[in-house]
């Protein structure tokens, strides 16, 4: 399904973003199918210290935070200089999310230590023209982990996931941008079913700025 006469109406830069499990990857692949944009993808697998993390979190928390950061960095850094030729791209994350995880996973002393290596770091991030926020309940979140099966993240814990999924919330609560989308996953389908997933591109082209829910009804499909 192409949207490419809907080009102008659509924000230029779209960063999808919510904690693991509630399908962030999937809905921007189908976006950015969909509008024909460039996808900009996390690629959290190319982390090597990310299954040791989840089977040992106190251990290795501070070495996965700072490979994410690095990476963010050089992923920013590229962004920068594609942006003469003004591409429109979906994101599957934000920056600012990495202050999130680092407040969540580390202790004071490493906290210190991942902020000093942050404002070491030259980053300028683009801000995107639009946040799409998914949200789940932690039951949720953990049952669609079971069933896609990826073996490192059958290591996550529920009490994990449950403090994570706070985290998601509280740091949207306080979110400020030009624009944010937050939309209840628990009971509809985005990327499997094409009814709610259209319901979802027609709120997009009408939608102005400001934070807005999009809570459509699911389908009976």
């Amino acid at each position: 399904m192409q949207h490419a006469g809907f080009a102008k109406k659509l924000p230029r830069f779209i960063a999808v973003e919510g904690p693991i499990g509630v399908g962030k990857t999937s809905l921007s692949k189908r976006l950015a199918a969909s509008f024909n944009y460039e996808l900009l993808l996390e690629n959290s697998d190319e982390n090597p210290f990310l299954e040791r993390f989840y089977q040992n979190p106190k251990a290795h928390a501070l070495s996965t935070q700072l490979y994410f950061l690095f990476q963010r960095a050089q992923q920013i850094q590229e962004l920068r200089q594609d942006d003469m030729f003004q591409p429109v791209r979906v994101a599957d994350f934000l920056i600012d999310k990495d202050m999130l995880f680092a407040q969540q996973n580390l202790d004071s002393e490493e906290y210190e230590l991942y902020l000093k290596v942050f404002r070491h770091l030259t980053i300028d991030a683009p801000v995107p023209d639009l946040v799409i926020y998914l949200q789940a309940p932690t039951s949720v979140l953990l049952d669609r982990i079971r069933k896609r099966g990826v073996e490192a993240e059958q290591l996550i814990e529920l009490s994990y996931l449950q403090n994570l999924n706070s985290a998601y919330a509280e740091f949207f609560h306080y979110f400020k941008g030009p624009s944010l989308l937050i939309i209840n996953c628990a009971e509809i389908d985005l990327v499997e079913n094409d009814d709610d997933y259209q319901q979802l591109v027609d709120y997009i082209l009408t939608l102005p700025n400001g934070a807005h829910y999009f809570n459509p009804r699911p389908s009976l499909l």
